[in-house]
């Protein structure tokens, strides 16, 4: 950590050029004394990515901003606050700190938060940054979680862990049991010191098996933002005996989409079919990832157009986590259909549809773009059908 780029002449510097060509600084002479260019590009290219995922760290004085890769690898703020609204009580340790974003706004909710970064860099740049963000009931700890952990005598109300999704040889990994630190062989040990354990882990993960790994699931979250799942969280806690509750989350421009179900309703009951008719319902990606098929069409009262094509129908317009459409036209999936699309333009979707979209522009020389939205797909007769809508516009 160079604190030379704390002066205020590199700060004002850093403000006013964070969207400056960085190539051109990059070949640049040296501009400031005891910083180089590479130095200089870091907080321009990590400051500039702040911009909309971390609006508090961009907007305010004075931070030091890491490699931009740490900046990619943190949470945004909006799902940083999600997690905050899960955790209660007194005192939290976030065993892989990183940047510092989730701590942050876990020190909202707790009385005292333990930040604990193995990166001794990172730690002090974060330990500098809540200094500026004038945070006072965080305590850093430049060293292991489990290290820390095991040197407490005291018990905390909730352990946070966000496992590295990279091995030793920074190589991608997306097990459980492959990242750093292997939460499901550590939990035994967690568990002495918290009984509740909120876990991070990639979007990517396959949530039946983390289930089966982790144990003691309380609750899943599937967390999704603009219809784009960034995380999957899992709520563990050491005294639970029951049935896991699942939550789909999509976070949007204000709007937060929940649905709750649990796998025996899933199982339980048949889906209810129907030929398309007035409206179509998308779920959305949160839903879609967490599974949750037959469910929301239950509780929402749809009639689903095929037991593996994830698209619903009704009578009328009701409010829907996912996108709703006006069904203009539901033609069958032919060659007379089809010549009509040439060289047209038109939003297309494929649900349970042996032809892929790419296959299908191609083929038929349908351009990207335009007011309509084609869904193909196959209803509960297995045939295939050609469903031409108009996108209904969801409230700000």
């Amino acid at each position: 950590m160079n604190k030379l780029i704390l002066n205020t002449g590199v700060q004002e510097f850093i403000k006013n050029k964070w969207n400056a060509d960085i190539v051109s600084v990059l070949l640049q002479k040296p501009r400031f004394h005891g910083i180089s260019q590479k130095e200089l590009v870091q907080q321009l290219e990590s400051k500039k990515k702040a911009k909309q995922k971390l609006p508090t760290w961009f907007n305010a004085d004075g931070i030091y901003y890491p490699p931009k890769l740490h900046i990619e690898q943190t949470s945004s703020e909006v799902t940083a606050e999600y997690k905050s609204n899960l955790v209660n009580g007194k005192t939290l340790v976030d065993l892989t700190g990183g940047f510092g974003v989730d701590t942050y706004f876990f020190s909202k909710k707790m009385t005292r938060v333990f930040h604990c970064e193995t990166n001794q860099e990172l730690s002090a740049i974060a330990a500098h940054n809540f200094n500026q963000l004038k945070v006072e009931n965080v305590t850093f700890i430049p060293e292991d979680g489990f290290q820390f952990l095991k040197s407490s005598s005291a018990t905390f109300d909730w352990i946070f862990v966000d496992p590295s999704r990279r091995d030793k040889t920074k190589t991608k990994v997306f097990l459980l049991k492959d990242c750093e630190p292997n939460v499901p062989d550590t939990l035994p040990e967690l568990f002495q010191f918290s009984k509740k354990i909120l876990v991070k882990v990639s979007p990517l993960l396959d949530i039946s098996q983390a289930i089966k790994d982790l144990q003691l699931v309380k609750e899943v979250h599937v967390v999704a933002v603009h219809n784009e799942v960034k995380e999957l969280l899992f709520i563990l806690d050491r005294d639970f005996d029951g049935e896991t509750l699942f939550h789909a989350v999509n976070l949007s421009s204000g709007r937060k989409d929940s649905f709750v179900f649990k796998q025996t309703e899933e199982k339980s009951q048949p889906p209810n079919l129907g030929l398309p008719t007035k409206y179509l319902y998308e779920p959305n990606s949160a839903i879609l990832k967490i599974g949750a098929f037959k469910s929301v069409g239950q509780q929402f009262g749809l009639r689903k157009l095929h037991e593996h094509s994830h698209l619903y129908t009704s009578d009328k317009l009701i409010e829907f986590p996912g996108r709703r459409f006006t069904i203009k036209s539901n033609l069958p999936y032919s060659k007379n259909t089809m010549k009509s699309f040439k060289r047209t333009k038109a939003n297309i979707t494929t649900r349970n549809f042996p032809t892929t979209v790419a296959q299908l522009r191609k083929k038929y020389e349908i351009l990207d773009g335009g007011d309509d939205y084609v869904f193909f797909t196959k209803t509960l007769d297995d045939g295939k059908r050609v469903i031409i809508c108009e996108k209904i516009t969801e409230p700000t």
